[in-house]
């Protein structure tokens, strides 16, 4: 493989590195960062609709697992959140292509309140007690309101970066 072809398959996991990078910066904000919005489940969506081949379904449960090391959460639970998450809109794959944004946001905000909630009934059985549930509801939204943002500035870098690929 050719140094240009592995560079252009690396961008689908180095922007979603990015974004999960980005849930770490400090904000001195007290209590952010339990509703912090899930930016790698939107970079994970966005690459399994519009490009599985770049980032499979092993490489969202490593981003997952940097996640559980970057937010402080037991192993494997975001890696298995960010697994489902890539399973689910790869399979659907041929549903989105073509279909509206709308449709996207759509599926994208049923997604990921199951992947908010799972992420919640987990930690919840860890803890061994139901953990509040209005960060959790904070963060959703906060993910939601993101969501248009962070999907077009993920589709101009595959217009300019992937394009050949």
């Amino acid at each position: 493989m050719k140094m240009d072809t592995w560079v252009r398959h690396s961008v689908p996991f180095g922007i979603t590195v990015f974004l999960l990078l980005l849930t770490a910066i400090p904000t001195h904000i007290p209590g952010f960062s339990g509703i912090a919005p899930m930016l790698p489940l939107m970079g994970v969506y966005y690459w399994a609709i519009y490009r599985p081949d770049l980032l499979p379904a092993w490489l969202a449960f490593v981003i997952g697992l940097l996640y559980d090391i970057v937010a402080g959460t037991p192993l494997g639970v975001n890696a298995l959140v960010l697994l489902l998450v890539q399973g689910t809109a790869a399979s659907q794959r041929k549903f989105f292509l073509g279909k509206s944004f709308a449709v996207t946001w759509w599926a994208f905000s049923l997604l990921t309140a199951g992947a908010i909630g799972m992420a919640w009934l987990l930690l919840s059985f860890i803890k061994g007690r139901p953990l509040d549930i209005a960060p959790v509801v904070f963060e959703y939204l906060m993910t939601l309101a993101l969501f248009p943002l962070l999907t077009w500035t993920l589709a101009r870098t595959q217009l300019a970066f992937l394009r050949d690929v």
